[in-house]
């Protein structure tokens, strides 16, 4: 049996960095929809944002007072709410994708594509 098994990675960074590093993503991420990092920060990253966009679905006070911990710009807060989480109102859950790309040219690290998955892709084919 494995006991205390803590989730997520450090990143060889602080918890309040951290934070701070996703949140800024996060922002990132639903402005344009689409993020490129590391695949082991969008690994970390998609339980956040399938997070955001489960709660974000449901337009309460509650619910935006409990997104706004983590995006703090006005303007794609309304974005989520208005146009992002209505894409999503019969899917439960898996709103993104992680595609991998290659390495980077510097240090070698695996980089990956964190994007949206559309909510009228299967019913196209």
């Amino acid at each position: 049996m494995r006991h205390l098994v803590k989730k997520g990675r450090k990143f060889n960074k602080t918890a309040s960095h951290r934070r701070a590093m996703f949140k800024n993503m996060l922002v990132s991420f639903i402005k344009e929809e689409k993020i490129t990092t590391t695949l082991e920060k969008a690994k970390d990253f998609r339980s956040i944002v399938e997070k955001i966009i489960a709660r974000a679905k449901e337009d309460t006070i509650h619910n935006r007072r409990i997104v706004r911990k983590y995006v703090e710009d006005k303007e794609v807060l309304i974005k989520l709410f208005k146009f992002i989480a209505p894409r999503y109102k019969n899917r439960n859950g898996g709103y993104t994708r992680i595609v991998k790309l290659g390495y980077r040219k510097g240090d070698n690290a695996q980089l990956a594509i964190v994007e949206m998955v559309e909510e009228n892709e299967g019913k196209n084919k």
